[in-house]
């Protein structure tokens, strides 16, 4: 299933997944295969039936299809459907999510994947933390910008305005550092993108409206997973989230739900995350310290108006304790120059 070591929970359950990776339904990748058609045929055929459907309901499905294909995209990175990273490259490039080439998410997504260093603003490149240093450098309307971002529904607005932002600027910094790389990078997804909205222009689509009616929404449609999957904590075993979500939000995130599960054995496909879960609930739930949701209705409940505790990250003092003793695996080492790549999450980001 993957290269170096991943955090088993015991020898038992190691011998029991490595006797499921060895099943034809494993090995042949069949799910992750027929997800592919799934989500390719749905985007095009809404697409290229949208006036039939109308505006609103073919808009609605694109919103689907598009964050689908993000978690897809994520299923890429972590080698499935086939063992080569470049086949699964081909696999995830296209630009259907607009703002965010499938090599820079590769890469900032496998240096997240660095278990000692998550959460930490310094080093994971997918932290919603602020390092004390940055927060004492903010205004009190960007700390109140904070405060609104880390509440539900402030989350879905303001987040995929940050991550657009911050990815901006890595386009931006790529240009000023001349890294000739990145911009390869950018070229190939923006003459994509080009090529895609060529297509929607054929079709009588809006390109203008897809930016803004189906890519947004499908982005802030992913914020409900990453809402609070992570805490600080000084137990980087405890410092991601199981959350029982109902089946419609499993499906659309591919189970990373359980994500906890994906961070201790980030080389399972998306179809053995609920099964491994399943079995070994109780033995999670006392490994991540009870960092556990009974699901994203949970999140809503509590944090409309409250915002969730991730300003400021307390520090790594203990975290040094942890730094070589927990190593897992994230399938495929990233390519390229990852610091780069880092989204920096912070209100208000430099330029060159």
């Amino acid at each position: 299933m993957s290269r170096g070591s991943s955090a088993y929970l015991s020898a038992q359950q190691r011998a029991q997944i490595h006797q499921w990776k060895k099943s034809w339904l494993w090995r042949s990748e069949l799910p992750t295969w027929l997800l592919m058609i799934a989500i390719y045929g749905g985007w095009f055929v809404t697409l290229a039936n949208w006036q039939t459907l109308g505006l609103w309901p073919a808009t609605l499905l694109l919103i689907l299809f598009t964050s689908w294909y993000m978690s897809l995209q994520h299923e890429l990175i972590h080698g499935h459907p086939t063992r080569f990273p470049r086949v699964n490259q081909l696999f995830g490039t296209l630009p259907l999510a607009v703002w965010f080439p499938y090599g820079l998410y590769r890469n900032s997504h496998l240096a997240h994947h660095r278990n000692h260093s998550l959460t930490d603003p310094d080093e994971d490149p997918e932290t919603w933390y602020l390092s004390p240093a940055r927060w004492a450098q903010l205004r009190p309307w960007q700390r109140q910008a904070v405060h609104l971002r880390n509440t539900f529904f402030g989350r879905l607005l303001l987040g995929p305005l940050l991550d657009i932002s911050s990815t901006l600027q890595s386009l931006l910094l790529a240009f000023c550092r001349g890294d000739w790389r990145a911009i390869a990078m950018w070229a190939i997804h923006l003459a994509l993108l080009t090529g895609l909205f060529l297509l929607m222009a054929q079709q009588d689509f809006s390109p203008l409206w897809f930016v803004l009616a189906v890519s947004y929404p499908a982005l802030a449609l992913t914020k409900v997973r990453s809402f609070y999957e992570h805490r600080a904590d000084a137990d980087p075993l405890a410092r991601s989230v199981n959350n029982e979500a109902g089946w419609v939000w499993r499906m659309l995130f591919l189970n990373l739900n359980y994500h906890a599960v994906h961070h201790d054995l980030p080389g399972l496909p998306w179809y053995g995350l609920r099964k491994v879960y399943l079995l070994w609930r109780d033995d999670y739930y006392q490994r991540n310290q009870g960092f556990r949701a009974a699901g994203y209705g949970e999140w809503i409940r509590r944090f409309s108006t409250k915002p969730v505790a991730v300003n400021v990250h307390p520090g790594r003092q203990q975290d040094l304790q942890h730094e070589t003793a927990l190593v897992t695996d994230v399938r495929h080492s990233p390519s390229g120059h990852a610091g780069a790549d880092r989204k920096t999450r912070a209100v208000v980001t430099g330029g060159c």
